[in-house]
């Protein structure tokens, strides 16, 4: 879909000018909205009583607190956040090419989950999320080189199937807290996601400003790596951690 949204941008572009784009797609976002408020069906929740800030806060230290959910959250944040950061640097980097980059990440994100979630085995998905991590960042090391279009968008792409290890964190996440904290978990592993995602942009963006857009991709794609380097061990050491979802369980009322 986001390949699709990159064509249709473009054609909106064109037909309307950027003005007349935002504005289409501001009004498609909101007849979205419409069909999912009409379209979803209720659901009882996972839990009753007041949902108030003191009680996520408390839940949400407790996650942050945890051997076992801590790693995992920081996995699934600060590595791809910092590729996110990267990818922020397309249109610097290539200009009026800049479009086959996004293309390209956004291929090599579908092949990775597809692959990952479709047809790898369950145990072997959790194995595999720091190795695809790491593939994450290492194409990106190429660009200290300043390779052509043809050579970033294939390196753009292979990195982009990384995003795949995300499936394997979320899935260990799943199984080391209790089932009833499921929705506040994966609620704060997306917004922690998007947080970072936001932090990439604005750090890889200053080191742009003093060492140009190649150079910055480049230093994105090493501090990714490092990270997941530090953190492959303790999750190396937590993949058989399900005893901490019960001590998590056992603290939270």
């Amino acid at each position: 879909m986001q390949i699709v949204g990159f064509a249709a941008g473009g054609a909106l572009l064109a037909l309307l000018g950027a003005r007349g784009a935002l504005l289409t797609a501001a009004g498609l976002i909101a007849i979205s909205a419409l069909i999912t408020a009409a379209g979803l069906r209720t659901h009882p929740p996972r839990a009753t009583g007041r949902a108030g800030v003191a009680a996520t806060w408390r839940v949400d230290r407790e996650l942050l607190g945890s051997p076992a959910a801590r790693p995992l959250l920081l996995a699934a944040w600060v590595p791809n956040g910092l590729i996110v950061g990267a990818e922020a640097m397309y249109v610097p980097y290539a200009g009026a090419t800049a479009g086959v980059l996004f293309i390209a990440g956004a291929a090599g994100m579908l092949l990775g989950d597809l692959v990952v979630g479709r047809w790898v085995p369950a145990a072997a998905r959790e194995r595999l999320a720091s190795p695809l991590q790491a593939l994450l960042a290492v194409p990106y090391l190429l660009f200290v080189l300043r390779p052509g279009p043809v050579v970033a968008a294939v390196a753009v792409f292979v990195a982009s199937a990384g995003y795949g290890g995300t499936l394997g964190l979320q899935q260990r996440l799943l199984r080391v807290i209790p089932a009833r904290l499921t929705g506040q978990a994966i609620g704060l592993e997306g917004s922690g996601r998007m947080t970072w995602q936001a932090l990439g942009a604005a750090a890889v963006g200053a080191v742009a400003e003093l060492t140009g857009a190649a150079t910055a991709m480049t230093v994105a794609g090493l501090a990714s790596l490092l990270v997941t380097a530090a953190l492959w061990r303790p999750l190396g050491q937590n993949r058989k951690s399900a005893p901490v979802a019960r001590r998590i369980s056992q603290t939270l009322p």
